[in-house]
């Protein structure tokens, strides 16, 4: 009896392991991390192709953040936090600003 008591806190155990590491794993690179009083990205990437992106969104430093995040939301829905200071996020944003600049 204690054997097999033994055996399910054990499987339980590991359940729990398993799904807090499914759950860390689902957060992707980039991803960003809903909290207003912080910073939204925690981790960046260096760019997107710009065909896959349907918006970008800049968040300049203030007392919640200490440094400007970039957003981008693709055409899947999801959104990535875009380095700003990698040189192809720079043209990203200078495209983007200058295609909503001439619309107007």
């Amino acid at each position: 009896m204690a054997r097999a008591a033994n055996a399910a806190a054990r499987l339980l155990g590991a359940a729990m392991l398993l799904l807090l590491l499914v759950a860390a794993g689902r957060r992707a690179a980039g991803a960003p991390v809903v909290n207003e009083l912080r910073c939204q990205c925690l981790q960046t990437v260096q760019g997107i192709h710009l065909k896959n992106m349907q918006s970008v969104k800049v968040t300049p430093p203030g007392p919640h953040c200490g440094q400007a995040e970039v957003i981008a939301t693709l055409k899947t829905g999801q959104e990535v936090c875009l380095n700003p200071a990698a040189p192809m996020v720079k043209k990203i944003i200078d495209k983007m600003l200058n295609h909503n600049g001439s619309s107007d």
